[in-house]
Order: structure tokens, then sequence, then C-alpha cells
């Protein structure tokens, strides 16, 4: 039998071909620690905790922060940090994201020089948990596509406490292959749910975002009224608990707000961010949600009063300031 004479290929044929095969390979191999690097970009009050449970179920986790104090944590367990977004994606198989507002979203991700869509390799896939703007998230996945990568918006609810209990709610927008082969990591971080194509992630996590606000404002109310009838607030805050008016907000920040508690599990700053959005994409829409705008009044009057760095449940400040009055601690 002849023997047959082929010319050597290329390094670029070979390095295409193994690109190809990676890609193949990273949207049909289960996700593991064994063969899935994971990139993060963003460890502030949410991130560091949400990023944490993945580097205790063993995948190798290469982290991004502006303040690179706020790595520190991740960095003790483990983690490898990266001088920008390019240089994790370069280094990862699925990069995920949760920054502050939609610009910083952009320029993580998008930027040509220094964005993680420029470093990723074909197959990879971005996850932006921040919310963000609907049509920023189209936006990123017609970018990923064309890039022979995938995206995924996929937005968070459940404050502090779901990030550090791995009891998030998970807003996920995109492919619905995607998300569910990206399944074994999102459960260490709560429960996902499949919303639709690409920015339905986004839309669900401002409806979230519009019901927590009304919901806010009720609690608050609901406080301060009884307060002024002479209740014990914190006994009047255990009977409504288990009934119709029981809520998250209430298990959340109910006990914080007795305490004086302001600290951030979610900072007044972002929520006026989201509110804003939503605000604008009811304009787009034709909507008019009165609640919503008259939350929108009462955090940016915390922002007025330089209280934008507190947590949500720092709205009791608003309505103290509208009454002439002030909440003060049960006595246990």
């Amino acid at each position: 039998m002849p023997l047959l004479l082929r010319r050597p290929l290329s390094p670029s044929v070979v390095s295409s071909f193994f690109l190809r095969r990676r890609s193949m390979s990273s949207k049909s191999d289960p996700i593991s620690p064994s063969n899935t690097r994971i990139g993060w970009i963003g460890t502030g009050v949410m991130g560091r905790s949400m990023c944490g449970h993945l580097i205790k179920a063993g995948y190798s986790v290469t982290v991004f922060n502006r303040t690179i104090s706020k790595a520190q944590p991740l960095l003790a367990m483990g983690a490898n940090l990266a001088a920008s977004p390019n240089s994790l994606a370069s280094q990862s198989d699925v990069v995920f994201s949760i920054v502050g507002y939609p610009s910083d979203v952009r320029r993580v991700l998008l930027d040509p020089t220094s964005g993680a869509l420029s470093g990723l390799s074909p197959g990879g896939v971005l996850v932006d948990m921040t919310t963000s703007e609907p049509s920023l998230a189209e936006e990123i996945s017609k970018s990923a596509s064309s890039a022979g990568c995938f995206s995924v918006d996929a937005p968070v609810s459940g404050g502090d406490l779901g990030a550090k209990n791995g009891k998030l709610s998970i807003f996920a927008g995109g492919d619905e292959a995607t998300v569910k082969r990206l399944d074994p990591l999102f459960r260490l971080m709560g429960k996902v749910n499949f919303m639709g194509a690409s920015g339905k992630g986004q839309f669900a996590k401002l409806a979230n975002q519009i019901t927590i606000a009304s919901t806010m404002v009720g609690l608050v109310e609901g406080i301060v009224y009884a307060h002024k009838a002479g209740l014990d607030v914190r006994k009047f805050l255990e009977a409504i608990s288990t009934g119709a008016a029981g809520s998250k907000s209430i298990d959340l920040y109910g006990e914080r707000i007795l305490k004086r508690d302001f600290d951030p599990g979610f900072y007044v700053d972002h929520f006026v961010k989201d509110l804003g959005i939503c605000l604008n994409e009811c304009q787009r829409m034709g909507l008019a949600l009165p609640g919503l705008a008259l939350a929108q009044q009462l955090y940016l009057s915390l922002k007025a009063h330089g209280e934008g760095g507190l947590g949500t449940q720092a709205l009791i400040l608003a309505l103290e300031r509208l009454n002439n009055v002030s909440v003060q601690p049960s006595v246990s």
C-alpha cells in the first residue's frame, strides 16, 4: 500500500483546530471543577460571597476587582488575581460579573482592549449578574455570539444574607441550553429561574425591584404607624410576620431597622439606579406605576441626605424625617 505524504500543518491551522475542538467540547462536557475554569469580576458585598461558594466547591477561580483589598478574602481562599478583565477571561471558561452600574458592565465586558469578551476563547460564556439594562444584555449577547461565545444575563435577588447562604433567586435570560449547562454553578449560589431570551433575566429582576420597592415602603410606614400608636414595634413585626403582611423584607430587614443597623446588604445608591432603570423602561412601555415613582423619590431623598452608602432598610430614615419621629429600638 503506497505511503501517503502530507504537508505539515501550519501553527495557525493547528491552533484553529484546537479552538474549534475546545468550543465543541465546552458546549457538551458537563461543568465540573475538573474541567471548568471560572473568572469572577466584582467582589463587593454580594459578589464576594457568591464567588466564595465556587471556590469552596473546588473550582479554579481567577478574580478581578478595581479595589484589590476587596478581593483579599477570596485570594486568601485560593483565588488568583488578574490585572484586567481581558487577562481574567483568557484564563477562564466561564466569566461572571457583578458590578455597580450598566456603564461598569459595558466597560468590564465589552471594552475592545481590556474587556472580558476580547480575551475569551470561542465557546466561552459570559454571565452578567449585575442588575442592568435589558437592552445592554441583548447587546452583550449579540457581541458574544459574533465572537463564537455565549452570554447569559442572570441578576439575583436575596441580599447579602441570600448570597452568604447560597439562597439567592437567580433570574436567567439567554439560550436555555446554556443556562441548563451552567446549573452546577448556579446551584452553589441559589436557585436559577429561566425567564426567556437575552434580556428577560433583567426584565424579571426589574419587576422584582418594583415589587420590593413598594413592599419596603409598606414595611417602614407600618413601623412608623405602630410606633406612633404606642405599640411595641418588635412585637408588632412578630405578630404580622406569619400573616398576610409577612414578607422577605420583614425577615431580612425588620430586626435590622429596630437595631438601627443600616449596613448595606444592598446599597441605596444601587437601588436608586435599579428603580431609575425601571422608570425608564416604564416610559418606553407607556406604563404608569405610581408606587414605583413614590419609592424612587423616597430613596432619592436618602441620597440627598448623603445616605446612598447605607442599606435599603435605611428607608425608615426618610419616613422618620417626614413625620418628625424616631423609632427607637424596642427593649427585649
